[in-house]
């Protein structure tokens, strides 16, 4: 979208001709890019419905194999589909109704071909495979495999795979738009090691040298949360009492050296899980429990096996929290997103801020519950810091494309809701608009669209807008303003330069004991603030994102 070129005068603006769309036109995306992000008619003809993926792991020879038996119902008709594996990994046979099924290989996608399958029908294939999947040079932001060993010499292995892609380890259909059911996930690991995966322990059975592990997921699960966790872990369970009074187990695997510690370190979790519940509802995957899982990385939101790495410290790794704040930040940040990322999803990695923007803003809303909202905008404060306002939030939309990201669908879109919060100026409304969207769409994938449309019925206000800006420019608005004594009060002028044509927003301005709401946009208004000296004047851009600007 383009915007006509205006003459910038004192409180005439110009509307940039940059946006999202102009952002991302020289960006070079490959065939194997569009492969993984497209949903291509292979892809939209059949909905996955359950995974059994059953695995052998070679620690030794950091070598994989096994199955996975995918059921489907088709959508269409269709003789091939399309499924993801990444080109390492060799498919040995894929089998349907006890046939060998042809198929051809296309960087890391991997197109069947079936007799002809009716809309509507339901059935299975199963495709065998082995290889040693990618290693992780810095899990878990580049995605593979951790080979790793704890101090007594013990093999520690874990995977994460956010962003590349699960298809780095196991055959499935890597789109966000399409999450299995259930999911069952077996693991044949050396005798003496235990492996922890999503959901709950069905069984175990002995395999010669090797005791496998048969876990279950019972809810829809996104393909990158589907994990597993290997290594000699101590074991210790809780209960965490809901405001109906349902109990919800909570299981902890850590190394047995940190088992006292974890005890004690580990006790922030309910009352966490209260302040989540409180502002969202409850716990979103019940039956399938709340678990922690030491990793040798830093962590990972695998639903209801939450990977944990952050060394019982307070903050990031002892850092990035203000003075006063004490709490673990992977607890708090990975649980966050199993209300926002898991049980909401979004469709297209494009729309990732569905998942971060509102789990990084959850980290504040943790902080006001535990302790007050003068708090809660004080640890904003620091994360504001890292705002870098280059990118939009916004990538693109139908390609498997990691060079587009940043650090901004965290934390400046944490500031996006922190300032749609304080444009509403009613917390009521708007505690009651997140949790009810949440509510309304909790265990499905949504849009950026469908939050939009949500929010302005919901607010009886167009926020088209607003998002607009927000999330397709990388630029955020600039509040001008020129204030000069007026009897005993101020007058004061005021309008916003913006990318966004008709943008216009409610900021906070005047006393900060007592601020006043003055809508404002892109053509100048005059305001008196009675009984107010010019120095006492302050626009609240520490509940806004906005640049201020004072104009001679």
């Amino acid at each position: 979208m383009k915007y006509t070129l205006l003459i910038l005068l004192l409180f005439t603006f110009i509307q940039t001709t940059f946006s999202q769309v102009d952002y991302f036109e020289n960006f070079k995306f490959t065939e194997a890019d569009t492969l993984r992000g497209m949903l291509r008619p292979e892809r939209t003809c059949y909905d996955v419905n359950f995974y059994d993926l059953q695995i052998k792991v070679d620690i030794d020879k950091k070598y994989i194999s096994g199955y996975n038996e995918i059921h489907f119902t088709a959508v269409e008709d269709f003789s091939k589909i399309q499924i993801d594996l990444f080109d390492n990994m060799k498919i040995n046979k894929i089998i349907f109704e006890g046939n060998k099924l042809n198929f051809n290989r296309k960087h890391n996608a991997v197109f069947i071909d079936f007799p002809k399958q009716k809309k509507g029908i339901t059935n299975s294939f199963t495709v065998y495979y082995e290889g040693a999947p990618i290693a992780a040079k810095n899990a878990p932001w580049d995605g593979g495999f951790t080979w790793g060993k704890d101090k007594k010499g013990e093999p520690w292995v874990a995977v994460s795979c956010e962003g590349i892609g699960a298809s780095l380890w196991f055959p499935n259909k890597d789109h966000l738009s399409d999450e299995p059911d259930s999911v069952r996930i077996g693991v044949a690991v050396p005798n003496g090691l235990t492996c922890v995966a999503n959901g709950n322990l069905e069984n175990t059975q002995k395999e010669n040298d090797y005791t496998r592990f048969n876990w279950f997921v019972s809810y829809p699960i996104n393909n990158y949360n589907i994990t597993l966790n290997i290594t000699d872990y101590a074991h210790f369970s809780d209960t965490y009492k809901s405001e109906d009074g349902e109990e919800l187990a909570l299981d902890y695997y850590v190394l047995p050296e940190n088992l006292k510690k974890a005890k004690k370190h580990f006790q922030q979790v309910k009352p966490m899980l209260a302040c989540y519940e409180r502002f969202f509802g409850k716990y979103p995957f019940w039956d399938d429990g709340y678990a922690l899982v030491e990793t040798p990385y830093l962590g990972m939101e695998h639903q209801s096996a939450i990977a944990y790495g952050n060394e019982y410290m307070r903050g990031y790794l002892g850092r990035m929290i203000p003075n006063g704040i004490d709490f673990d930040y992977i607890i708090i940040h990975e649980t966050g997103h199993e209300y926002w990322g898991n049980s909401i999803s979004c469709g297209d990695h494009a729309e990732m801020w569905i998942h971060e923007s509102f789990c990084t803003y959850s980290e504040a809303l943790y902080v006001e519950c535990m302790y007050n909202f003068d708090e809660a905008v004080r640890y904003l404060a620091m994360q504001k810091m890292f705002v870098e306002n280059k990118k939009p939030i916004l990538g693109p939309m139908n390609v498997n494309f990691g060079e587009w990201g940043h650090s901004d669908h965290y934390y400046k879109g944490a500031w996006v809701l922190h300032t749609l919060r304080n444009s509403i100026n009613d917390d009521e409304k708007w505690f009651g608009l997140i949790k009810s969207f949440y509510q309304k769409h909790k265990i499905s994938i949504v849009s950026t669209e469908d939050f939009v449309t949500y929010a302005s019925e919901y607010l009886k206000r167009d926020m088209t807008k607003f998002f607009e800006q927000y999330l397709e420019h990388p630029t955020i608005p600039t509040l001008l303003y020129r204030i000069k004594k007026s009897g005993t009060g101020i007058d004061v002028s005021v309008a916003l330069k913006s990318d966004v044509k008709g943008f216009y927003m409610p900021i906070l301005m005047g006393d900060p004991d007592n601020y006043r709401s003055v809508s404002v946009s892109s053509s100048k208004s005059n305001f008196y603030f009675p009984d107010m000296k010019v120095e006492d004047f302050k626009v609240a851009d520490e509940l806004f994102l906005i640049n201020v600007k004072e104009l001679d």
